[in-house]
This record gives structure tokens, C-alpha cells and sequence, in this order.
């Protein structure tokens, strides 16, 4: 419900602002502008930006080559996401690697992960090179970690000379003003510009996955354009990155095969974006007074998108015409969606499941509503968010690793004990010993509970049948 209205709110927004903006379009600045630099450095603060060569040579070349390796094996594939009800497949095709164990979603698409070679883990992948490229990208992974610790770092340490400079300004105004202005300086500085201790650094910027993209333009049929400024086509529309550690860093390798397409224009007269490079897009979100940028990207370059940018601007990719992969790693937020966690909560629901010693018949040990509602709900998430989400997408994780197939047999096994429950509960309510007033508040949420099933159940049938060949038989 609250993702729903979520979904509302966006819309709205979003009607709104194309009202306002009539045929009319926001400007945008690319480098090629004047005052590119300065809005960047008052506005998008924020975005860092690296060049390709301050990134050492050998980790691009591991890199790039894992791209390749990776789309030569057919590791990537477009994901099927469900947008106001209705299915749509990416333009951009993905594949999600990482830690053992975690997931990514979003757009109400949840991605398993293909982990990365990891100590204490028996990975099996289908061919060594896809080993190999898993590997690099680990490596690129606790690369992109330290560069991300190192900005936050200097972004901390600029805000706190800024205060300082701010506060040697307020006492040359006046000695009285002064001692009313240093009381709230210094609740400023010790609320925000105290340098993080290692553990919050370390929280938002140690990456547990990272999402690869791929996306050759030409072998697109269509590509939406970018509505609110003109900038062209769009691979990725405006959005905030999901399900995050908030105020986490996002970092992205960007690599477009620029040798193998169409060069960039030399055009001195070309307005606007060049559309034959790949860009990021950026904007401050529901805003019309605040010019965009418009980012060129080229082979090995990287971009970090620090504290909360990521919740007070929107990012879009730009589409060149050459083939581009990407890297975005993430601290995707682990509290729902590892499997230790939802392991965890089928071994919670199941201890309301007991077994008699002599004739081993199974009965349940508590009918209490809080304790049914609870089981139930652990049922219909280990349904709809795990098992359902991964046999939906096919057997697509298997050109790269069979890792998943144990932990699914295992969670499968959980679920027909929850289905034994569910008619445990059915049978126990139909019958005349409780006390009337428990019983009616048992078979009320159990009921909300089955009916929720059941309308997902038919969704997901339909999605099923409805859904494009190319998803699902990947």
C-alpha cells in the first residue's frame, strides 16, 4: 500500500511539473557552457566526479574485460518490472552481483545476487571466466569502497571549514551577535560536522552488490525521451536509486565501447548535449527553477553520488550510440532481503509447529490471532517476495552459478510446512471449544491474510501467462 501511494504521489508530481512547463523546456548545462562549473559546485556539490585516468590501468583492463566476458557467456538480461500495475521489460539489460545471499529490488522486481568468489563459500560457476569476472568486479567493488570513504571524508572536512569561516565572519559583526550566533554554530557543528567515526563511514560505503547494466542504442527500437529538458534519449528515466542504507554512497564505473561506434560530434555549433556520447543527467527533484547537468561519460570514468543526493536530486542515463556497460554499486538495504533474514523468519514461523513423539501427527501450539497473523505474513512473504520472484524470472541465474538452487529447495521445504499450518489453522477454528471472542479475532485476521494470498496468487498467474517470451525463458 505505502509503495502504491508512493507510485501516486511521483505521478502527481510529475503531472504537475509537465503542466507548469507547458511546450516550453528547463535549461540544462553541459561542460561546453560557462557557468557549467559553478552550478555543478553550488547545486550538485554532491555528484564527484573521477576521470578515467586517475583509475589505475590494471583495474580497468580487469574490468572491462569481465564486461565483456560476462555479455559473451549471455549473463545479462532485461529485467520485467511492474510499473502502476502493468509489466514493462528494461531497454537496459542487467545481471546483479555481490555478496552470497543478498538481493536487490526495485520497481517491485526483486534481483538474486550472482556472488562474488567469497571466503567460507562454496561457489560453483559455470566456467571459469565467468569466475574470473566476478572476481574483478569484487575488486573494483573495494576500490570503488575506499574512493568512497576518501570523498566523504574531504566532503566532511569542507563543511566544517565552512562553518568555521562562517563563525570568524558572525564574530566581526558584532561581540553581541556573536555570542547569540556561536551557541548555534556550535550545535550545527556538533550535530553535523563532527568527522564521522569509522563505523558510519564504513556503514555507508561498504557495497554489498553491485548492478551491471548493458545496452547497445542501436539495437534498440525505441527509447523514451527525456521530457522535461530535452536532453535526448534516455536508457535509464529520472529516479532515486531503492532500497538503500540511507544517505549510503552510490559509485558507478561507466564504460562506453566508443571505438566501435560513432565518434563524438566536432560540430562547433551544436547546442545542448552531444548525442552520440553517453550522459548522466541530473536534477534537483520537483524543481523547475534549477538548471540540470548534463554529464559526458567516457571509457573508465566514475561518478559518486554522496549523502543524500540520491534523495533530494534525480539522475537519468543518456543514451550515445555506441554499446555502454556500467557498474553501480550500492549499500542495498539488507534488513528484508538476505537469505539469512527470510531463513530466519521460516524458522520463527515454524515454531509454532510441533510434532507428536508417538504418532507423529503435526498440530500447532499457539491458535492466538497475533501468533497466526504472524505465520501467515511470514507465508506470504516467503511466496510472493522470494520463491515466486525467483522461478518468475526463469532460469536465467543458472548461465552463471547454480548457488541459488540449494537455498530455494530449502526455502520451498519451509513453505509447504507453512501450507500444512495454513489448513491446521482452517481446521482448528472450525471447531467448538475456544472461546468465542478468541476465535472470531483468530479467523478475521486469518481471513484478511488467505485473501491476500489469493489475489497475489492470481496476479502472479497472470503475469505469468501475459509476460513477454524473452523473460521468461531466459
Amino acid at each position: 500500500m505505502k509503495r502504491r501511494a508512493g507510485e501516486r504521489e511521483k505521478e502527481l508530481k510529475k503531472k504537475k511539473l509537465l503542466e507548469e512547463l507547458g511546450e516550453n523546456r528547463l535549461p540544462y548545462l553541459t561542460p561546453a557552457d560557462a557557468d557549467f562549473h559553478q552550478l555543478w559546485k553550488t547545486k550538485y556539490s554532491k555528484l564527484i566526479f573521477r576521470k578515467s585516468d586517475m583509475v589505475p590501468e590494471e583495474l580497468h583492463q580487469m574490468v572491462q574485460e569481465s564486461f565483456l566476458t560476462l555479455r559473451e557467456h549471455n549473463c545479462f538480461f532485461q529485467d520485467l518490472v511492474r510499473i502502476k500495475g502493468k509489466d514493462f521489460l528494461t531497454p537496459v539489460s542487467r545481471i546483479l552481483i555481490g555478496n552470497p545471499g543478498c538481493t536487490y529490488k526495485y520497481l517491485n522486481t526483486r534481483l538474486f545476487t550472482v556472488p562474488w568468489p567469497t571466503e567460507g563459500y562454496n561457489i560453483k560457476y559455470c566456467n571459469p571466466q565467468i569466475h574470473d569476472a566476478c572476481k574483478a568486479l569484487m575488486r573494483l567493488n573495494d576500490y570503488l569502497h575506499i574512493e568512497a570513504v576518501k570523498a566523504l571524508q574531504a566532503q566532511n572536512l569542507f563543511e566544517t571549514k565552512e562553518i568555521k569561516d562562517t563563525t570568524v565572519i558572525d564574530r566581526e559583526q558584532s561581540f553581541a551577535t556573536s555570542l547569540t550566533e556561536q551557541g548555534s554554530v556550535s550545535k550545527v557543528q556538533s550535530g553535523v560536522c563532527v568527522p564521522e567515526d569509522d563505523r558510519s563511514l564504513k556503514n555507508r560505503t561498504s557495497y554489498n552488490l553491485t548492478l551491471l547494466n548493458y545496452m547497445d542504442p542501436l539495437q534498440m527500437l525505441y527509447l523514451k525521451q527525456e521530457p522535461y529538458f530535452g536532453m535526448g534519449n534516455m536508457a535509464v528515466s529520472w529516479h532515486h536509486d531503492e532500497n538503500l542504507v540511507e544517505r549510503s554512497v552510490v559509485a558507478v564505473y561507466s564504460y562506453s565501447c566508443e571505438d566501435s561506434a560513432i565518434e563524438e560530434s566536432n560540430e562547433q555549433e551544436l547546442k545542448g548535449r552531444d548525442p552520440a556520447v553517453w550522459h548522466v543527467g541530473l536534477k534537483v527533484a520537483w524543481d523547475i527553477e534549477t538548471p540540470g547537468l548534463a554529464i559526458p561519460l567516457h571509457q573508465g570514468d566514475i561518478y559518486l553520488m554522496l549523502d543524500d543526493l540520491n534523495m533530494t536530486h534525480q539522475h537519468c542515463v543518456l543514451a550515445g550510440l555506441s554499446p555502454r556497460f556500467s557498474s553501480t554499486h550500492r549499500v542495498a538495504d539488507s534488513s528484508r532481503g538476505t537469505l539469512e533474514y527470510i531463513l530466519g523468519q521460516c524458522e520463527l514461523a515454524l515454531q509454532n509447529l510441533q510434532t507428536d513423539s508417538d504418532s507423529m501427527a503435526l498440530s500447532l501450539k499457539s491458535l492466538e490471532a497475533a501468533v497466526v497473523k504472524q505465520v501467515e505474513e511470514i507465508h506470504n512473504e516467503v511466496e510472493f517476495e522470494w520463491l515466486r520472484q525467483f522461478w518468475f524470472q526463469g532460469k536465467r541465474y543458472l548461465t552463471c552459478t547454480d548457488w541459488w538452487l540449494k537455498p530455494m529447495a530449502k526455502l520451498e521445504e519451509f513453505w509447504r510446512k507453512m501450507e500444512i499450518m495454513t489448513s491446521l489453522v482452517l481446521s482448528e477454528v472450525r471447531k467448538e471449544q475456544q472461546i468465542e471472542e478468541q476465535r472470531n479475532e483468530t479467523i478475521s485476521c486469518f481471513l484478511l491474510l488467505l485473501k491476500e494470498r489469493q489475489k497475489l496468487r492470481k496476479e502472479w498467474t497472470a503475469r505469468k501467462w501475459n509476460s513477454p517470451v524473452s523473460c521468461l525463458s531466459s
